[in-house]
C-alpha cells in the first residue's frame, strides 16, 4: 500500500529477509495494472509473515477483522458455505464461529500467512493458494464472502466484485473492508513537501486508495443490491514516522504500485520526518509524551446478491402522495388527534 519497499542509506528499516521468489503460476489482469500483487506484494507479505515478531504488527488488521466479523453475527440466516477472501494469519477466521459457518475457504496470495491463519472448533477449513485477481469459484456455492483489508490491492476491482456476485447464491452476501482515500494523509502530505523542497518534485510513494463515493456505484454495476456502506477512521499514535514506517512494513503494506520509486534519499527522509512533527505533533494525554498520529479510514461494505424474497422497490408512478403535502397530511393528523382521557 504504502512506502517504498526499499529504503536508500537507512538501517533502521532492514529485515535481514531474503529474497522469496513468486509462488505458483498466476494471472494478472491485463486490463488495468496499478499494482504488482503477484510478485512484490506476495513478496513483502512473504518477508512479513516470516518475521520472528510478526504477531507485534498485527494490531490494526485484528482489530479491523473482528469488527467486520462482527457484523456476521447480524446477518440471522443459515451460512453453509463461507469465503475467506485475503485471509491473511486469520484476522476474520480465527473470529468465526461454527454457529455461523460451517464451511469457511481462506484464500490469500501469500503461502505462509495461509500456513499461519487458524480458524475455531467446528468449522471446516480449506486455505487456497490464491493465484488470480478473480475469485474462480462455481456459480451460486457461497453463502457469505468476507474480505478484510485485501480490495484496495485489487487491480481490477469490478472485475473482482462480478466474480463474487457469480459465486454467491441467490440472496448471499459480501462483507468487506478497506482502506478509504484519507488512509495515510499525514505521510503522504509529509512527503510531499519534503521531497518538493529537497528534490525539487514528487513521486508516488503512497499507492493510490479506493474514494467512498466510487464504492456504491462499482458494487450496483456488478450486480450488487441493497448496499450498506460506511467509514470508520483509527488515529494511531507513533514516536516518530520512522516507527509509523517500521510499523507499515511489518504489516506487509508497503507500496506495490509498478510506478514506485525504488529509493528514497536519506536527505528526503529527515526532512519528511520534521515535517510530519511540526504539522501533525500529538501528544499522549497520560504520558504526556510527544509524537505523531497516523490516520486509517476504512471503509465498511455490505452488498446483497439479488433474490426474489428480498424488500423491492415500489413501481414508479405507483404512489398516491406527493411529497410536497406531506407537512399538511402531518398537521392535519395532529390536529384530528383526540387528546387522551386524564
Amino acid at each position: 500500500m504504502l512506502i517504498c519497499s526499499i529504503i536508500k542509506n537507512c538501517r533502521s528499516f532492514s529485515t535481514g529477509a531474503k529474497l522469496l521468489r513468486p509462488i505458483g503460476n498466476v494471472h494478472q489482469s491485463s486490463d488495468v495494472n496499478i499494482f504488482d500483487l503477484f510478485s512484490t506484494k506476495r513478496l513483502q507479505k512473504e518477508r512479513a509473515a516470516r518475521r520472528q515478531d510478526v504477531e507485534t504488527y498485527d494490531y490494526l488488521k485484528e482489530e479491523i477483522g473482528f469488527r467486520l466479523s462482527d457484523r456476521l453475527f447480524d446477518i440471522k440466516k443459515e451460512l453453509k458455505n463461507a469465503v475467506d477472501l485475503g485471509g491473511g494469519r486469520g484476522y476474520v477466521s480465527k473470529n468465526i464461529l461454527a454457529e455461523t459457518v460451517e464451511n469457511l475457504k481462506i484464500y490469500d496470495i501469500s503461502e505462509t500467512m495461509l500456513e499461519q491463519a487458524t480458524g475455531t472448533p467446528g468449522v471446516n477449513i480449506d486455505k487456497q493458494l490464491l493465484t488470480s485477481e478473480y475469485l474462480d469459484l462455481p456459480e451460486n456455492s457461497q453463502d457469505v464472502v468476507i474480505s478484510n483489508l485485501t480490495l484496495h490491492w485489487v487491480n481490477d476491482l469490478p472485475g473482482m466484485f462480478r466474480s463474487i456476485n457469480s459465486c454467491l447464491r441467490p440472496d448471499g452476501v459480501l462483507l468487506a473492508s478497506l482502506f478509504g482515500g484519507e488512509t495515510l494523509y499525514e505521510l503522504r502530505s509529509a512527503l510531499h513537501l519534503a521531497e518538493q523542497e529537497r528534490m525539487g518534485g514528487l513521486a508516488p510513494h503512497i499507492s493510490p486508495f479506493t474514494q467512498i463515493r466510487d464504492i456504491g456505484g462499482l458494487l450496483n454495476s456488478s450486480g450488487f443490491t441493497m448496499l450498506t456502506i460506511d467509514t470508520d477512521e483509527m488515529v494511531i499514535g507513533y514516536p516518530t514516522m520512522f516507527e509509523l514506517l517500521h510499523d507499515l512494513k511489518g504489516m506487509g503494506e508497503s507500496n506495490a504500485a509498478f510506478n514506485r520509486p525504488l529509493t528514497l534519499s536519506r536527505e528526503v527522509l529527515l526532512s519528511a520526518s520534521a515535517i510530519y512533527q511540526e504539522m501533525y505533533k500529538k501528544t499522549n494525554p497520560e504520558t504526556k509524551e510527544e509524537g505523531v498520529h497516523a490516520t486509517f479510514q476504512i471503509i465498511y461494505l455490505v452488498g446483497w446478491k439479488p433474490h426474489e424474497s428480498q424488500q423491492q422497490p415500489a413501481e414508479r408512478g405507483s404512489a398516491n402522495v406527493s411529497l410536497k403535502d406531506l407537512g399538511k397530511i402531518i398537521t392535519e393528523g395532529r390536529s384530528n388527534k383526540k387528546p387522551e382521557n386524564v
